[in-house]
């Protein structure tokens, strides 16, 4: 668009006349406001800000000014193959798990180019460096992040001018990030897919961005609505399926489906109130003093039996998200949709685990029934226990592995044997052995893997549990986390 948009001049007695009834006088010129520049404030809008510019946040929280746009760049391929994946759809999240952007798609050679929304100084440059993940999905294929994979952190501190850039056309405010991170590996699914739905979370509400939608008919299909609320379902079962969105403080009105093909259009609309507050507490035992962790909420039909854990939808975690874990004993989770839940503590990386010991109270897994406007208090209290800690791989993060893999985990001193488990990232069980001798004047325990041929690009996780022998019966003590141990085999 022209900054200046041609001058509206009377021509005519008639015309004059109302000009000078609306204060304008004769030989003035009424000129639509110019886009703002580099630098400039602005109120968020399509036309706010000039050319190549758009108009973002201040890090102060307070107004907004034009700045050159920011992209995520990078390709999405099988994970396995390496081949490019087309039509996949990618979004960006911020710390907390809210979207900061639409939705981009892969072309024929898996490339993609994400705009995103970045804080900025008063200059219209990118302020303190901030930390986002990638969400990706497509047809046949797992969604990342997922089960055993986690999102890599892509961070504003690699931000590069593209100006150089042949493709780009010069355009001197716009920049981009492209490394490692911005590489997705999708994994594809056993079997193949199903159908796809797209559809929006209805968007009279302020933050509809973040929704999880789920299709629950089979095995279930789920996603993150983008930051318009709008959604698409890869991979759904045909025949009956209920589409559902769970987001903190919303609820989410379902849609009822008899899948047979692809489906377009799907409207979720919004109900008023009906929220309910989940609360219960935690005993952490045999750990160090000052140990905190944290409780969310999954729906049931996305948990996963295997790995015990499964997809949080934004909102549904004690402490609230992108706060660190802070819960030592009471907790609450408010403004819960209607659903049904598994309530699971400890889930989150913070040295501790749910206590496997399942001949005691408060270490089951406790599913619930919410029902809208009615608040839940859970009796039992869950019991957590200090972490047997992973050495490697995956200490910190997946690790890549080639050759024999070697576990190597903190020895429990009252055991009497540790059990070993590895998994890929679709669930299946590769490898166990439950004979592993306990140590005895050793600070780690070695194992070395025992199983068939792992497969390169795929995801596994190694879980040591320790185990205590009795009579009648043998009592687990304590285990490695939930997302510890987990490393990628590579030729």
């Amino acid at each position: 668009m022209s900054p200046h948009s041609p001058s509206l001049r009377s021509r005519s007695s008639v015309a004059l006349a109302l000009t000078l009834t609306l204060g304008f006088g004769p030989g003035c010129a009424e000129e639509e406001e110019p886009s703002g520049a580099l630098g400039d404030a602005c109120d968020p809008g399509p036309d706010a800000c000039g050319d190549g510019l758009s108009c973002e946040p201040l890090s102060s929280g307070e107004g907004h000014v034009c700045a050159g746009s920011v992209e995520l760049r990078g390709q999405v391929i099988d994970a396995l193959d390496q081949s490019a994946i087309e039509g996949a759809r990618v979004l960006a999240l911020d710390e907390t798990g809210s979207p900061v952007s639409d939705v981009a798609l892969s072309d024929a050679d898996g490339r993609y180019s994400l705009p995103i929304s970045v804080p900025r100084d008063p200059d219209g440059n990118p302020a303190t460096a901030v930390t986002f993940t990638l969400s990706a999905s497509a047809a046949d294929y797992q969604l990342y992040p997922s089960g055993l994979q986690p999102a890599f952190p892509v961070s504003t501190a690699d931000i590069t001018s593209v100006e150089d850039d042949p493709e780009v056309e010069g355009d001197e405010n716009l920049s981009a990030i492209e490394n490692a991170s911005t590489t997705i590996g999708l994994l594809p699914l056993e079997g193949g897919g199903g159908f796809t739905i797209t559809g929006r979370v209805a968007t009279e509400a302020d933050e509809v961005g973040g929704t999880l939608v789920v299709a629950d008919g089979g095995a279930g299909s789920y996603t993150i609505a983008d930051r318009s609320g709008a959604f698409t379902l890869f991979n759904v079962a045909s025949g009956a399926n209920t589409i559902r969105g769970y987001r903190g403080g919303l609820q989410v009105l379902p849609e009822m489906l008899e899948v047979s093909a692809d489906v377009d259009g799907v409207v979720l609309g919004l109900a008023d109130g009906g929220l309910s507050a989940v609360s219960g507490s935690v005993n952490i035992v045999n750990a160090a003093g000052g140990s905190e962790t944290s409780v969310v909420l999954i729906p049931s039909a996305l948990f996963d039996e295997v790995f015990e854990f499964g997809p949080v939808p934004f909102g549904l975690r004690a402490p609230e998200p992108g706060v660190a874990a802070n819960i030592s004993s009471s907790w609450t989770i408010p403004a819960v949709p209607e659903g049904t839940y598994k309530v699971i503590a400890s889930l989150e990386n913070d040295d501790l685990v749910r206590d496997p010991d399942t001949s005691i109270a408060g270490t089951e897994i406790l599913e619930i029934e919410v029902v809208a406007g009615e608040d839940i208090e859970i009796q039992d209290s869950f019991k957590v226990t200090e972490a047997l800690a992973v050495i490697s791989p995956g200490a910190d993060g997946p690790e890549e592995v080639s050759g024999t893999p070697v576990f190597e985990f903190a020895d429990d001193s009252s055991e009497d044997r540790y059990e070993v488990i590895v998994h890929d990232a679709l669930g299946n069980e590769v490898w166990r052995d439950d004979q592993v001798p306990g140590v005895n004047g050793n600070g780690t325990v070695t194992v070395d893997y025992g199983g068939p041929a792992l497969e390169p690009g795929m995801f596994y996780r190694f879980q040591a549990t320790s185990w205590k022998d009795g009579n009648p019966e043998a009592t687990a003590l304590s285990r490695t986390e939930d997302l510890r141990g987990v490393f990628i085999y590579v030729e």
